[in-house]
């Protein structure tokens, strides 16, 4: 367990606030269950996205208004979600397919632990009895042709969840380009990871202290828009 003194965090919102600004218009986005999901309700609704859940529905929105819930309408997190125009479903044997092959332009999901070189795990921490529930995170973290993770740095005792080889088993090898945690953004490069992005006042060396891999500062970065203001 690690102790360091931090600054202020993002909030979960302000996380995927962040994420949806790295969303191109006109993608065809999966949103992995948990925090990832978060992401709909930040995304411009004048984007053209497209959003797929591998329950079988694309084209869904933001999350509905309290009262408004249909529970027949839902993601894979069983939350209930809204259909844009022209949004359809279909069996999930053909929300694999077009999973596994390539369809997606980029995945966001969350993660147990992430390494160095990309590698990703986020489906089973190798504890004993554990129920194995690996859903579509494999073909989801292989089949995109964007991996995204959206986590906490460190874990709720303190230790990263950045490291420099997962010792959890793995969802998927060298799949992840890009990390979001609530104290940065960083890239997964072949020279190292590299900060694109920091919370405001946190500064390199901190940024080291709480991460399992060596961190670089990009000379140019790409700070958010206006996380702070989710």
């Amino acid at each position: 367990m690690t102790d360091h003194t931090l600054p202020t965090r993002w909030t979960r919102d302000q996380m995927a606030r962040r994420v949806a600004q790295d969303i191109p218009a006109g993608a065809v986005v999966n949103l992995g269950i948990g925090l990832p999901t978060r992401v709909a309700n930040h995304l411009p609704a004048t984007s053209e996205l497209m959003m797929h859940s591998e329950n079988g529905v694309i084209g869904f929105g933001p999350e509905p208004a309290a009262g408004a819930e249909d529970y027949d309408l839902i993601n894979a997190g069983k939350q209930p979600v809204t259909l844009l125009p022209g949004g359809c479903f279909f069996h999930h044997a053909d929300s694999f397919a077009m999973m596994r092959g390539g369809h997606l332009d980029i995945c966001v999901l969350g993660a147990f632990q992430v390494s160095a070189s990309g590698d990703l795990a986020n489906w089973h921490t190798g504890a004993p009895d554990a129920i194995p529930a690996v859903g579509g995170a494999m073909d989801l973290a292989v089949g995109a042709r964007q991996t995204f993770v959206m986590m906490e740095h460190t874990t709720r005792q303190g230790d990263t969840k950045i490291v420099p080889a997962c010792t959890y088993p793995l969802t998927g090898v060298g799949c992840v380009s890009r990390i979001y945690t609530d104290l940065a953004v960083l890239d997964v490069t072949p020279d190292g990871l590299v900060a694109i992005d920091l919370v405001p006042g946190l500064d390199l060396a901190t940024l080291q202290a709480v991460t399992g891999a060596p961190v670089s500062l990009a000379t140019s970065r790409t700070p958010a828009t206006s996380p702070e203001a989710a």
